[in-house]
């Protein structure tokens, strides 16, 4: 009894909480002229759970649906009279109710989770009317296009792809290269927004740095092509080299939780190769800004020709270096192959032998070499889709950190860490 009790309050709750949206929308309409307010929505959330609670206790899923279809007849009976009344067209208190009703019975006799978070979802999209509304009024066809390839791709094209590597070296796995695809275009389309919201200079930086936390890779993929494209290439270059520092430092983030050891041999490298790339993008920024965008046509925010072309050379790279690791000599070497497209891979794998067949030097140096050939990697993206003013000042950022990098980690000493094992075997 407690438990139905409780599952039918979440039934009233979530009614309430949808009455609560659409009562304060109407707040200033006279007593009277309002079809259903925050009390009518509690209660339909309430009905909703008890019909389902006697569909449940009689075994006759009938009086749900008859439940359901008589209150629907009467909601909106009583909704299209206030519609005739004020001349509104207007669908959505309809459906909302509806929708209460089914999440109060879902409330009872289903996932009580997914009811509130379906409750809470629905108050939220109500309350966001103005918003999207304004959204639709700004939005162009060529971003509403953009968006829906994004979706088709990610939707309908990645679920439907093989998870299992296809090639005898398990190098190609055509759900993980179509993953990196999908995640390209997705940095590439959040940039195009930070830019619309923030202008043009902020935005690519933000986007930059955001889009970083996840692959610097593609966030240079994007970079480049802007510059590719006629804008000033100079701050393009600065958020490129400062999304560089932005992956370095997740890298030695991954390392501090994994193996926290290991920074004791590499830490000091990281960190000074960290100050080379932003001392530069600072610098690089400094330099200009990119021009406004807000009279021009709008320009897609991803197109599919450079992207699959991307996605064919991560696929081809994936599958060479899966299948010289197999004949690399030890975990350095192999470190340094896969590190090129994927840093994150090539560091875990490194820091999953700490401990058994590595010790933390040479796993120390398989993270370096891993962000050395990540780096490298980067470069052969700028250079062969950005233009040389482009990826000529990232080359020699890149250059002056992996040279800051690697005399600290010549001069200065490497120290212990004691006590810490890794998390990962």
């Amino acid at each position: 009894m407690e438990s139905l009790i409780a599952k039918l309050g979440l039934a009233l709750a979530i009614g309430l909480l949808v009455g609560l949206e659409r009562g304060w929308r109407e707040r200033d309409a006279p007593d009277g002229t309002r079809t259903a307010g925050i009390r009518t929505y509690a209660i339909t959330g309430l009905l909703g759970g008890l019909f389902a609670t006697l569909a449940r206790s009689l075994e006759a899923p009938s009086v749900l649906i008859a439940g359901l279809i008589a209150f629907t007849a009467v909601f909106a009976w009583y909704k299209g009279r206030e519609a005739v009344h004020n001349a509104d067209f207007s669908v959505t208190g309809v459906v909302a109710g509806l929708g209460v009703f089914v999440l109060g019975a879902l409330a009872v006799v289903g996932d009580h989770r997914a009811a509130a978070a379906g409750g809470t979802a629905l108050a939220v999209l109500l309350a966001s009317r103005d918003l999207l509304h304004g959204l639709l009024r700004r939005i162009s066809w060529i971003e509403l296009r953009a968006a829906l390839v994004l979706a088709v791709m990610t939707a309908i094209i990645l679920p439907l792809l093989p998870a299992e590597p296809i090639d005898p070296w398990g190098g190609f796995n055509p759900r993980q290269v179509w993953l990196f695809t999908v995640l390209t275009a997705a940095i590439s389309f959040l940039g195009y927004i930070a830019v619309r919201i923030l202008g043009t200079t902020r935005g690519v930086l933000v986007g930059g740095l955001a889009g970083a936390v996840v692959s610097s890779t593609a966030v240079t993929l994007a970079l480049a092509r802007t510059a590719a494209a006629g804008e000033n290439p100079w701050p393009l270059a600065g958020a490129a080299t400062l999304a560089s520092a932005v992956s370095v430092l997740r890298v030695a983030g991954i390392v501090a939780i994994v193996a926290p050891a290991v920074l004791g041999v590499a830490g000091l490298a990281i960190l000074a190769a960290v100050a080379g790339l932003a001392i530069c993008g600072g610098v690089f920024l400094s330099r200009g800004h990119l021009a406004a965008t807000g009279d021009s046509a709008p320009r897609n925010p991803f197109e599919l020709a450079p992207l699959l072309a991307f996605a064919a050379l991560f696929a081809v790279v994936s599958t060479i270096s899966a299948a010289a690791s197999g004949y690399a000599a030890g975990t350095v070497a192999t470190s340094a192959v896969s590190g090129t497209f994927d840093v994150d891979v090539a560091v875990l794998s490194a820091l999953r032998l700490l401990g058994s067949t590595a010790d933390i030097e040479t796993v120390g140096h398989a993270v370096l070499i891993a962000l050395a050939t990540n780096a490298a990697g980067r470069l052969l993206v700028a250079g062969a889709t950005g233009p040389v003013r482009f990826w000529l000042p990232l080359a020699i950022a890149t250059a002056l950190a992996g040279a800051a990098g690697f005399a600290a980690f010549m001069a200065l000493p490497h120290f212990g860490w004691p006590g810490a094992m890794p998390i990962l075997r």
